[in-house]
């Protein structure tokens, strides 16, 4: 069954927001994760690989380091997964 990008957003704010030690509600589809209090570089990346453990998945490099708000994340991801059911 596919996940909605909607449903993608929710779980990656939820990844966000443990991993930078934020309130939920102070992230948004739109926001910027490098500008995230406390983030930084590893943190992004912890970010990143537990969503690529939550899906069993390899997103591309170029495509993450492109992406910097929680919307452009799940986009990322969602291409990954329609791509691996289509494999």
């Amino acid at each position: 069954m596919p996940v909605s990008t909607d449903d993608l957003i929710s779980e990656i704010t939820k990844i966000v927001a443990e991993e930078l030690g934020v309130e939920p509600e102070s992230v948004t589809p739109d926001t910027d994760l490098r500008a995230v209090e406390g983030a930084d570089s590893v943190k992004v990346l912890r970010v990143i690989a537990r969503i690529e453990r939550n899906h069993d998945v390899e997103l591309e490099d170029e495509e993450v380091f492109g992406a910097s708000t929680v919307r452009e994340v799940a986009a990322v991801l969602a291409s990954a997964l329609s791509e691996g059911a289509a494999v």
